[in-house]
């Protein structure tokens, strides 16, 4: 169920590691990794290295007794248990870990990494100051609905390997910075003028037109901001003030639209009109498209064929 690997910290002893088996490397998602393990029920001397980004560690599965200490420090416990999270923030320091499951489910955790550079260029847009990942206070064994909620979404987005998922993830790391700023931090965030904002009848018309152009294709937030003439912190919050969704919620609903003109001709293959729509593939289209009309789309086509 794990991999075996030799790492030199362990003095050339071979020991069972946390085996990934989901991963973010590949999703072309920016300034943000998401990665999810199969954990092993016991490990002992494990480093931790330092990081000089935000890590976010979601349990999301069984429970374990773990302690953690600095080199040459003391040893720290306590019990994790499903939806408790780790939070390490601009720490370059490493630190050594080890475990013990206490239960019988297989331990499974959601591990998040905010970039230096996201986590920065969010907190200037959102406070006007230079403010570095050291700024929030690491912590242990808490819990946070809005965070579980967020990495829960990432986490299906990385198993249905949906297109949509780059747009969602950019807007889910700017959540993540905000949230962990305003909780996490002493720093105080003050409402701007942008927050009572909303989008002009004409922006949305070149927003429309522009997504419709390339809907086929991946659209990413910095390019919907573009078009706007905001940054991307502040046109995913305009945008929702304006209507009600999220960039990647309308995007999703285009897209079902989309798909419902081209089920209408008879003579385009299923697989066709989820490309053109631009689903990753069939599957993601059929469940994207249940999702929002109730049935599927070949059932939607004989419907209309009746």
């Amino acid at each position: 169920m794990f991999e075996q690997v030799t790492h030199s910290q362990y003095a050339g002893e071979t020991v069972l590691v946390p085996l990934r088996y989901l991963s973010s490397e590949d999703a072309g998602w920016e300034g943000l990794k998401a990665e999810a393990f199969h954990e092993p029920l016991a490990l002992e001397g494990w480093i931790a290295p330092g990081r000089s980004d935000v890590s976010l560690v979601l349990f999301a599965g069984g429970t374990m007794r773990m302690e953690q200490r600095p080199f040459n420090g003391a040893w720290k416990m306590l019990y994790m248990r499903s939806n408790d999270m780790l939070l390490t923030a601009g720490r370059d320091v490493a630190h050594e870990v080890r475990w013990q499951g206490i239960s019988d489910l297989p331990m499974q955790t959601l591990h998040l990494h905010l970039s230096q550079e996201l986590f920065c260029r969010t907190a200037a847009e959102v406070t006007d100051k230079d403010i570095q990942p050291s700024a929030l206070m690491s912590r242990s064994g808490f819990q946070d609905p809005l965070l579980a909620q967020i990495g829960l979404a990432l986490w299906r987005e990385l198993e249905q390997q949906a297109p949509a998922g780059k747009l969602y993830a950019q807007i889910a790391a700017q959540m993540l910075a905000v949230h962990l700023l305003h909780h996490y931090s002493e720093i105080r965030l003050h409402p701007s003028e942008e927050s009572y904002q909303r989008l002009t009848a004409r922006q949305m018309r070149r927003l429309v037109a522009f997504i419709q152009e390339r809907l086929s294709q991946e659209l990413t937030l910095e390019e919907l901001a573009t078009q706007a003439g905001f940054s991307p912190y502040y046109f995913a919050r305009i945008f929702r003030q304006t209507t009600g969704e999220s960039p990647h919620q309308f995007v999703l609903r285009q897209r079902v639209e989309r798909a419902q003109q081209l089920l209408a001709q008879k003579n385009i293959p299923l697989v066709e009109v989820a490309l053109e729509s631009g689903f990753a593939n069939q599957s993601h289209f059929t469940r994207t498209f249940k999702r929002y009309l109730g049935t599927t789309p070949r059932t939607y086509r004989q419907e209309l064929n009746r």
